[in-house]
């Protein structure tokens, strides 16, 4: 039946040379463990990805049934934790997921460092990666409120306090995501749609362009 699909498609928009491109890549010999029992810390990269898709997929299973007001957030957390079917389990791996995708990139981000992997000619994709880290840490912070507990407003009302802090600019990105004098109703729409629209958007154009030029540069040699 796929084949059948695969063989329609292909007719159609002549899609093999495209996913040959993709799919027969060869690697260098240092990342293959067979070859080289360090190879494993090149996959930090990978996994990092695959978490990230995690995070993808189970965000979307969780925006089918969060309401991003003061008054039904923690609700709609409950009712998915409760009354869902695997609704607790996929929380649970969006919850947890959060920390591992940063455990994973932070990993990634030191395996580049120490094999010299930001140097010439790599230096953009380096500067692509910190922008990459720094929009998984904001993925991070917007979703800690959403859940509308006790735990979640005060860390959030502590973060905003920290924002304000910063000299000459911090005053006014504090006040653009409290979107008021306290931290309420206007808050949890701003930081829901900062997570759910603003961020991903911006992490898959980052990733995009962390693949090509992957892709075009290969992967880095030995240390």
């Amino acid at each position: 039946m796929l084949r059948a699909i695969y063989d329609w498609v292909d007719e159609r928009l002549d899609i093999t040379p495209i996913w040959r491109d993709v799919a027969d890549h060869e690697v260098p010999e240092h990342v293959n463990p067979a070859h080289h029992f360090s190879a494993f810390i090149y996959c930090f990269g990978g996994l990092t990805f695959f978490v990230v898709l995690i995070q993808i997929l189970s965000g979307m299973f969780l925006a089918m049934y969060y309401v991003p007001d003061i008054i039904n957030a923690n609700e709609s957390v409950k009712y998915l934790q409760d009354e869902v079917a695997m609704g607790a389990i996929v929380r649970g791996m969006h919850h947890w997921g959060a920390s591992v995708a940063i455990v994973m990139l932070f990993l990634h981000t030191m395996r580049v460092f120490f094999t010299g992997s930001y140097k010439n000619p790599r230096e953009l994709n380096w500067v692509v990666g910190v922008l990459i880290f720094f929009v998984m840490l904001g993925l991070g912070l917007t979703g800690y409120l959403l859940p509308w507990d006790n735990k979640a407003y005060f860390a959030t009302k502590v973060t905003i306090e920290i924002v304000n802090s910063v000299p000459f600019i911090g005053e006014y990105i504090g006040l653009l995501l409290q979107g008021g004098d306290i931290v309420g109703a206007q808050t949890i729409a701003r930081f829901f749609a900062i997570h759910v629209f603003f961020l991903p958007a911006a992490l898959l154009g980052l990733l995009g362009a962390h693949f090509i030029i992957i892709r075009r540069q290969g992967i880095s040699g030995p240390l």
